[in-house]
């Protein structure tokens, strides 16, 4: 039995999330110096603002002048034209829980940079941070919003930076502050409808953080459903952050299937290996979140019955005082499979020589082999020329010697049912007699025939001698 979707999608409640918190964009070449977001320049920098009198950013990207990015490509420097402050204001709920993190490195010597939070006309230094050129310092921590914040400001002050320089130090990078990460997990069978026995179903996944911080470690599960079997090839990380195109062929490191367990497993995000699941991003920075695919074949043991298949994930918030670890349950998707039935056909006669004028009798019995119990089960039984009815004997339904049709009905599985025709042969020859058996829920008809060699009458002589009633003379066919 599937359990409801947790959370279902707009499920995590208002997220709190910085807009460009890695200074991605606007995308630099070397170092830029840009407006903030307070100006309409197509080259403003998003999200952040400035107490600079210029309202001036620093933008570096990764490698320029041998100082590398700490998350992604890019990083800002604090101390742009001048000294001042950075930061952004976020529409927030008193009482919720915020998480913040950043990392801060010095550029020509130890830099000190205060960290600000609170309402915008009076924000509380929450912590002091001092770092060398050696090295990025990682810094993370909690806050819950106070009575009346209904606005809070999340800021960097330069303090200091060596050399003296105002324009000169404090760089900044990989900064989230928001509400927990919340991944919610949909998931899509495709087609969407009914199948039959041997179809595929292409299960799509998708991953999406609604919260406001990154999900930390994403592994994705999802157990090969009952009634199917995987199809080996078909693990595709279809898009998303950390996606390598990847399946679980020569070389893949990021999806396999568990064949102890039964279940496809996906280590997603940005950094995933094989080992451990990757970073997700708030969808503030990646909208589409991470889709994943596998294809199952419909088995025989599920014609009649619905295929249930439902997906979770784990993930971390490693940005509180201690880690939390979540998991997430996708929809249920369920898929019905149409009811199919194997008939087997068998058509016989007591004798396969006759001569004009005697009597043949056919045999036809048609087996239910399942899977399922058959429903208006017929079989067609038209006489040649050369054969004329005599009389009929069906085990079940009625035998319409005009069609040929024999009603046969409904039949369980594991059931035979034999109908008996009596037939007359009224001309020599090769007298083929063909029966077709058909069910509501077959793919198609199953045939069985039978040959009679009919040999003509041998005449009597004039006087009778050697006449044997035409037993045995006359050629063969």
């Amino acid at each position: 039995m599937a359990v409801p979707q947790n959370p279902p999608p707009g499920g995590c409640g208002p997220r709190i999330a910085l807009i460009n918190g890695s200074f991605e964009e606007p995308v630099v070449d070397g170092m830029a110096i840009l407006p903030d977001a307070a100006h309409s320049a197509p080259n403003a920098v998003p999200g952040w603002r400035t107490t600079a009198s210029d309202g001036q950013i620093e933008i570096w990207h990764s490698g320029f002048q041998g100082v590398p990015a700490d998350d992604g490509r890019q990083f800002a420097e604090l101390n742009a034209n001048m000294v001042s402050t950075l930061y952004q204001d976020l529409p927030t709920k008193p009482g919720t829980k915020l998480y913040w993190k950043l990392s801060h490195r010095g550029r020509q010597g130890p830099d000190t940079m205060a960290l600000q939070i609170g309402p915008p006309d009076a924000p509380v230094e929450q912590q002091r941070m001092t770092d060398g050129t050696s090295a990025w310092g990682h810094y993370s921590g909690e806050y819950v919003v106070p009575p009346g914040q209904s606005i809070t400001r999340f800021a960097f002050k330069s303090i200091s930076a060596a050399g003296g320089n105002n324009s000169v130090g404090n760089f900044l990078d990989g900064i989230v502050f928001g509400t927990a990460p919340c991944v919610v997990v949909t998931k899509a069978a495709v087609p969407d409808g009914e199948v039959k026995i041997g179809d595929i179903i292409t299960y799509r996944v998708n991953l999406r953080n609604e919260g406001g911080s990154p999900a930390q470690n994403v592994v994705l599960t999802d157990k090969i459903p009952a009634g199917t079997t995987y199809v080996p090839g078909t693990l595709r990380i279809v898009d998303g952050p950390g996606n390598g195109g990847k399946t679980d062929g020569p070389g893949d490191d990021q999806a396999r299937l568990d064949p102890e367990t039964g279940r496809v497993i996906f280590n997603l995000g940005a950094g995933a290996t094989a080992g451990t699941g990757g970073t997700l991003p708030s969808t503030v920075d990646a909208p589409g979140g991470t889709t994943v695919e596998f294809r199952v074949r419909v088995d025989r043991a599920s014609a009649g019955r619905q295929i249930e298949n439902q997906a979770g994930a784990t993930y971390d918030n490693t940005l509180g005082k201690d880690v939390e670890h979540l998991t997430s349950t996708s929809n249920a998707t369920v898929t019905p499979v149409a009811r199919a039935v194997e008939l087997v056909l068998v058509k016989a006669a007591d004798r396969v020589k006759a001569t004009v004028g005697e009597a043949v009798t056919f045999h036809v019995s048609v087996t239910n082999t399942g899977p399922n119990d058959a429903t208006g089960v017929t079989v067609t039984d038209r006489l040649p020329d050369g054969l004329v009815f005599l009389a009929a004997q069906p085990g079940a339904g009625s035998y319409n010697p005009a069609t040929g049709v024999w009603d046969v009905g409904a039949m369980k599985v594991g059931t035979t049912q034999t109908l008996t025709l009596l037939a007359k042969v009224t001309k020599p020859g090769p007298l083929t007699n063909k029966a077709t058996a058909v069910a509501n829920e077959t793919d198609g008809p199953v045939t069985d025939q039978v040959t009679v060699c009919a040999r003509p009458q041998c005449p009597c002589p004039p006087d009778g001698v050697g006449c044997r009633g035409g037993v045995g003379c006359g050629r063969s066919c």
